[in-house]
């Protein structure tokens, strides 16, 4: 049984007759006369039986036309489900990203992608999390696009930079270093941190330049996410290093510039190399490799 099988069935169960149905279909008649025969010597029973020159379904044709029907409906939607999908201009993009780029920068670029003519009705589905997270989202093909830290040992996923962030130390209003506004980071030897979870793209950026100043510091707590740092931090619970986002400006805390030489935080767009990427998606990715804002924020 194939679908050349069940679509010559339907039509001629709608028609009734071989000569408009091998018309309709653009096949000869003895072609569709040979696919039905073997249809039906395939189910072991006649689904059509001659009335004059036409034909009518036999009781066991009627009883298996509503399969057929909803089988090949089913089909189509399928069908119809793809095609929006990889529309170009009216598809679905899965799109994931860490915690800090749900504030600003994510609703900026969707914003201004979509509010081009050519992409109004393209829509989004989002996921947040930390890095770890949402790259298992891209190698699982949950997600075609990630906006994450750079992770080194996944060599199957193509990072492109796009955007820049400043590093940044918060304190407590009622710290002790929060009469400055700048701080060199030897200054924080005596103070615990509140740090980043190695789950965090942020963790090795932050381990790697505090271990390059030589210093060690005293772990407070570990957290996975800047929001969760920054309100501990605002309770004078510890002291941290985070990218100066704007939402900090909703905590009760103080930002000090860090006079360190110390790198910015760069953040990627990540997918899968060499891999089908929908139509909607690889047009989001164009757009942001073009836009990309790699100056300090």
């Amino acid at each position: 049984m194939n679908l050349k099988q069940l679509y010559y069935f339907l039509d001629l169960a709608e028609t009734e007759h071989y000569t408009n149905s091998s018309e309709r279909l653009s096949i000869s008649q003895p072609t569709l006369s040979h696919a039905i025969a073997l249809l039906e010597h395939e189910l072991g029973v006649l689904l059509f039986e001659k009335q004059g020159r036409n034909i009518r379904l036999t009781k066991y044709g009627k009883i298996f036309l509503p399969y057929v029907q909803n089988a090949l409906g089913e089909l189509q939607k399928g069908k119809m489900t793809l095609e929006n999908l990889i529309d170009p201009h009216s598809g679905i993009i899965e799109l994931a990203f860490i915690y800090t780029m749900g504030a600003s920068f994510v609703p900026e670029m969707v914003g201004q992608f979509s509010g081009r003519e050519e992409q109004r009705q393209v829509r989004f589905n989002f996921y947040q999390g930390t890095t770890h997270n949402v790259l298992q989202k891209v190698t699982d093909e949950s997600c075609e696009l990630a906006i994450c830290s750079y992770v080194p040992d996944h060599p199957e996923i193509s990072f492109i930079p796009v955007y820049k962030e400043e590093l940044v130390l918060i304190t407590a209003k009622n710290h002790p270093l929060a009469r400055f506004d700048q701080v060199d980071l030897e200054q924080t030897l005596p103070y615990p941190y509140v740090f980043f979870s190695k789950s965090s793209g942020l963790y090795p950026l932050i381990h790697d330049t505090l271990k390059a100043l030589h210093i060690h510091p005293k772990m407070a707590c570990i957290v996975e996410e800047d929001l969760a740092m920054a309100g501990l931090v605002s309770i004078n619970y510890g002291i941290a290093i985070i990218p100066k986002i704007k939402a900090l400006a909703t905590f009760d805390v103080k930002i000090l510039k860090i006079t360190n030489k110390i790198p910015a935080r760069m953040i990627y767009l990540a997918y899968l190399k060499n891999h089908y990427m929908s139509p909607a998606a690889l047009a989001f990715k164009n757009f942001l490799t073009r836009y990309k804002k790699l100056t300090i924020h």
